[in-house]
């Protein structure tokens, strides 16, 4: 594991008691209503407080051991950090708080991928401002590349889209998805919106006031009935993109069969979508002559009723898909587990997260 850490903190009367383990490569998000200690996480991998007991091991390297007296300072541990209020240095215009960064990398990459960078968020018309004349998401941008070129083992992520606009977002996004699946960077990825977190988590570490009541594959607790985390998603599928289809619409494959979607990238590519419980229809019998581009054999894997709808949980190969419908309609089909059915998708509902 790239990351191991085993805190106990007290302040005031909040405790922080958690126990958890990230992979050397992808995202594990901290998820979790406000107060449930994710930014005290945060704040004790990076360096920023000492808890009272506890182990941090970085890489390999011990950061924290409360039982030998091991503390390694901030500005020694190679964690890059973005926070939701950016935290740059007031005197230095926007070019230096990225070179900061920069310097502070122990192999600093070259100017080409400084450059890279700065066009990748947008920075360009931004380098030689100081931090009081950016807006809150310029801020987080620049606070995002200092962050990537000093070249860090651990990049920790502190609601750091909550700022920016949907349009920034979605040139953010899809980047922190590449870095994820290239880079084999350990990323902590903090945040209250289950879409960021659906969409870029590979693990999930669920908190409740200071405990962590469950941990696993993001699509094992955010999505099905029973998930703990009480997040009801519809699907979580990842897909390969087959290609363009004659129709216009781009074709994507997974383990339970195929989708038809709008093209967003090219052929070859992993493609993580969420389809929400709503747009997932229910058949009896394969449809015909129907506008959803999508249908999909499947099978009742389980039921929750309510008392005027029903949430139906279904398996389509190794993938898990909810469908929410009414009540009656789960009854007038005879709905239980083990039924065959067919999940009928339209195009427009294979979301892949962009807000």
């Amino acid at each position: 594991m790239s990351v191991e850490a085993r805190i106990w903190h007290r302040t005031g009367n909040f405790t922080l008691d958690v126990a958890f383990d990230a992979p050397a490569g992808g995202v594990t998000a901290l998820f979790g209503p406000s107060g449930a200690g994710k930014t005290s996480i945060v704040h004790a991998l990076a360096g920023l407080t000492r808890p009272d007991r506890g182990r941090i091991v970085i890489a390999g390297t011990v950061v924290l051991d409360t039982d030998k007296n091991i503390f390694m300072p901030a500005e020694r541990r190679r964690t890059g950090m973005v926070f939701q209020d950016a935290r740059l240095f007031p005197h230095m215009s926007v070019e230096n708080n990225l070179l900061f960064g920069w310097r502070r990398a122990p192999h600093p990459v070259g100017t080409d991928e400084i450059a890279r960078l700065v066009r990748l968020l947008g920075l360009e018309p931004l380098l030689r401002r100081a931090p009081r004349n950016l807006s809150g998401g310029e801020k987080a941008r620049v606070a995002l590349g200092r962050a990537l070129l000093a070249a860090p083992q651990l990049l920790l992520l502190d609601e750091p889209l909550a700022s920016l606009d949907a349009e920034r977002r979605q040139e953010i996004l899809p980047w922190l998805e590449r870095l994820r699946d290239i880079a084999r960077l350990p990323m902590i990825y903090v945040s209250h919106a289950v879409d960021e977190v659906a969409r870029l988590a590979d693990k999930v570490v669920l908190l409740r006031q200071g405990r962590v009541v469950a941990q696993g594959s993001a699509f094992d607790l955010l999505t099905g009935l029973s998930n703990p985390s009480g997040v009801l998603l519809g699907a979580l599928i990842d897909t390969v993109v087959v290609g363009p289809r004659p129709d216009g619409l781009t074709e994507l494959a997974f383990d339970g069969g195929r989708l038809a979607a709008l093209a967003w990238t090219q052929a070859g590519r992993s493609l993580r979508v969420r389809i929400a419980a709503e747009d997932i229809l229910i058949a009896r019998s394969e449809p015909q002559g129907i506008s959803a581009n999508n249908v999909l054999k499947a099978k009742v894997t389980a039921l929750r009723f309510t008392e005027t709808l029903a949430d139906v949980e279904l398996s389509a190969g190794a993938a898990r898909l909810v469908a929410r419908i009414t009540a009656a309609s789960a009854k007038r089909l005879e709905l239980a587990p083990g039924t065959e059915i067919f999940a009928i998708i339209k195009s427009m509902a294979v979301d892949r997260g962009d807000a």
